[in-house]
């Protein structure tokens, strides 16, 4: 078990360097969209985020039978996900059009594949008080993603410098992950 502290921070770390590319996605996404339509984009945005919640903390259910420090191996997902980054670091995604609320949550989960590799271990390795207090760190970042990112669309360079450079900070960063994910579940 982790203090209350340790998992805080190890969810924020989690939450923030998953949602990396969908932040930037997202923000460049309202950048083409009508103000007016920003609350039911970001509804969908949370909706889809709320999916992924959901599939990680089932799937880490299922994983009950298995002992708790064997999940540290799927720190392979995000290794893999840095390492695919690392080898196609000159692909850049595509643009970013004009979606509706649909899109966005589609969007979203099509992204979620290394929220799923790096919140399925997190959500399973402590317990489900821990992984109540997790989703609920999930919530209060996911509130501020939502909200920075309207005002990040203020600042087009900003976006721009974000889809920019995605590419060479998010495999780091999943890296780092892969590594927490090792350490948390105890199997080194």
């Amino acid at each position: 078990m982790h203090s209350v502290l340790d998992v805080v921070v190890l969810s924020s770390v989690a939450f923030v360097g998953t949602m990396f590319d969908n932040y930037f996605a997202f923000a460049a996404q309202l950048l083409v969209t009508d103000p007016a339509r920003f609350r039911r984009v970001a509804w969908a945005q949370a909706v889809g985020v709320a999916m992924l919640v959901v599939v990680a903390a089932a799937v880490g259910s299922v994983l009950t039978a298995i002992p708790v420090h064997w999940t540290g191996l799927f720190c392979v997902a995000p290794w893999s996900m840095a390492w695919y980054r690392w080898r196609h670091h000159d692909h850049h995604a595509p643009a970013t059009y004009r979606r509706g609320a649909l899109t966005t949550v589609l969007v979203t989960v099509a992204l979620g594949g290394d929220n799923l590799g790096v919140w399925i271990p997190l959500l399973r390795v402590d317990g489900l008080v821990y992984g109540i207090l997790t989703v609920a760190v999930f919530a209060v970042w996911e509130l501020v993603f939502l909200l920075s990112a309207q005002r990040l669309t203020r600042h087009p360079r900003v976006a721009a410098f974000g889809e920019a450079n995605a590419h060479r900070i998010t495999p780091w960063v999943y890296l780092v992950l892969g590594g927490l994910i090792l350490v948390e579940s105890g199997l080194l």
